[in-house]
Order: structure tokens, then C-alpha cells, then sequence
């Protein structure tokens, strides 16, 4: 699961003077359950997801991810975690196996377990038809599909998602939310940073609201149309961050 505590990132500003990003942020993530973590552009989102997958050191606070601690066990809390943003980060000339495997690899998979994990992925996200074709050939959706894969390649009990259909066609964003709510399915821990408000209604369980660094609200959707008295959740959203 993820544990999350006064999470808190200061960056340098003008004339050294420090600049708060994400301030004083708490939640938690259970196994098997997806929170969205709803909120506009600058809100902190990206800020927080990056502190989790280790990428950025909190200036103040604590977070575990499958029980691992984000600064001490930082390279644990790499394996526990698959990735996936918008931006793919597809290399052109390599093919959608060849990227695939070469993350395996990075993860210490390799021989007949590698290869059998490729091919059940390959096959669930229906990726065979292009498995040999180059990544600058590839379509923005199957980019996608490889960014999934290479997620998911070494089965981590953690996914983080940082608004992963953003530039998509509506029909490949209904199959990375399909495949999103199957892995739900298969008790893996999911945060899933979103500013769609109809994402967050079709795939949350519950949703934590982020406005200027921190968390507004947080609970599940009939919680906060009970606590706000407005059954629209754009409403409700737009209340809080404006």
C-alpha cells in the first residue's frame, strides 16, 4: 500500500528564498483500491507522484510504498513501483518487445520468466500485431501500450499513474482505463493523478482533491457530495481549487 504523511517539497526561488510545491500532503492507498488524485494543472500532483517513485527527496515529511520508505529504501520502493505518465518516453528504433525486454532486464528478469511475463502482456494488451514494428512507428496509443508494458513487466504490487491518457483518443483511453480497473481487479495498490473529472467517476474509489500544494478534501465521491451538498462533482472540484 501507500502511506502517505505531511509530504512536504520546497524548491529554490528567486534570491534562494524557498517556493512550497506540495505542502503538508496525507493519504493513504489500499491494496486494491485506486484514489485519484484530482486537481488542475500546478496543483502539486506531479510534484507528489515524483517524491513516491523516488525520483525527487521530500524536504519534509514520510511515505512508505509497499512498506518501504521513500528516502531510506528508496531502491526497494523502485522495484514495488510501475510507472506510467503521458509522456511515453518511446525510444524510436527500438522495436515494442525490444523495449519491453530491456526493462525486464533492468528489473533482473531474464531467460524463460522474462520471456513468459512478455508474452502474457504482449497478449492481454494486444500488442502482437506490432510487437517487431519500430517505436517511431508506432501510433501514440500503441506508445502507450509499450509505456503499459513496461510498467507492468516485473508485476510490481504499486502502480502510479500521472494522467496517463492526456493527449489520447477517446478510444485508447477507454482501453488504458480498462486496463487500469483489471489490475484494481488483481488487489494492486493504484494512484492515479488525473485533472478528467469523468475518469475519476468511472475508476475511483475514492479521490483526494489537490489545490496550491496541498490536499483540499479527500474521501469517496458520495462522501464529499454528502459533505459538500452538491451532487455534481465538477461543482464540488471547482469550489475547492478556485
Amino acid at each position: 500500500m501507500i502511506e502517505v504523511e505531511g509530504l512536504t517539497k520546497h524548491f529554490a526561488g528567486p534570491g534562494g528564498k524557498p517556493v512550497s510545491a506540495v505542502e503538508d500532503v496525507s493519504f493513504t492507498v489500499k491494496p486494491g483500491e485506486v484514489l485519484g488524485l484530482l486537481g488542475p494543472n500546478g496543483a502539486g500532483k506531479t510534484t507528489t507522484l515524483r517524491m513516491l517513485c523516488t525520483v525527487l527527496k521530500p524536504s519534509a515529511g514520510f511515505a512508505t510504498v509497499a512498506g518501504y520508505d521513500i528516502v531510506k529504501d528508496a531502491a526497494a520502493v523502485r522495484r514495488s513501483v510501475g510507472f506510467l505518465s503521458a509522456n511515453t518516453g518511446v525510444y524510436d528504433r527500438m522495436s515494442a518487445w525490444e523495449m519491453v525486454e530491456y526493462y525486464g532486464r533492468l528489473y533482473g528478469l531474464d531467460g524463460e520468466p522474462l520471456k513468459a511475463r512478455m508474452d502474457e502482456l504482449f497478449t492481454s494488451l494486444q500488442m502482437n500485431d506490432f510487437r517487431d514494428s519500430p517505436g517511431g512507428r508506432l501510433s501514440t496509443g500503441m506508445k502507450q501500450k509499450v509505456s503499459i508494458a513496461r510498467a507492468l513487466i516485473h508485476d510490481p504490487p504499486v502502480l502510479i499513474f500521472d494522467e496517463p491518457t492526456a493527449g489520447l483518443d477517446v478510444l485508447v483511453q477507454r482501453a488504458v482505463l480498462r486496463n487500469i480497473a483489471d489490475l484494481r481487479g488483481r488487489g494492486k495498490t493504484i494512484l492515479f493523478s488525473t485533472h478528467v473529472m469523468s475518469e475519476v467517476e468511472k475508476l475511483c474509489d475514492r479521490v483526494a482533491i489537490m489545490a496550491r500544494g496541498s490536499v483540499v478534501a479527500c474521501g469517496t465521491l458520495a462522501e464529499l457530495r454528502e459533505r459538500y451538498q452538491q451532487q455534481d462533482v465538477e461543482e464540488i472540484f471547482f469550489s475547492l481549487v478556485s
